[in-house]
């Protein structure tokens, strides 16, 4: 086998995977599971705002209600009138309440 060159391809880089994990379940727009929740920021019948694995994550609607939460498994479960779920990147300075009013 003179003469062969014996390198081989280097193996192709696959695109680096987040390390953390957030899902979200809607079912008729009344009921949201999520996981990947690392803490519940703020809530009304309005509105929840949420930090989870992925970002801030807004949820509008009617008569939202908590129905279930387990933050050290990061699983939280919403029932009421979905309207809006929105992601936002963390503000500087400013907390849920600048979102909440702003």
């Amino acid at each position: 086998m003179e003469g062969k060159d014996r390198t081989q391809a280097a193996p192709t880089a696959l695109p680096p995977m987040p390390q953390a994990k957030h899902g979200v379940r809607m079912e008729n727009r009344t009921k949201l599971a999520i996981d990947g929740v690392q803490d519940v920021a703020g809530f009304d019948e309005s509105m929840v705002v949420l930090t989870t694995a992925l970002g801030d994550l807004t949820v509008r609607g009617e008569g939202l209600h908590i129905e279930k939460i387990d933050l050290d498994a990061g699983l939280l479960e919403l029932h009421g009138k979905l309207t809006e779920l929105s992601y936002d990147e963390p503000a500087a300075g400013g907390g849920w309440w600048s979102r909440l009013f702003g």
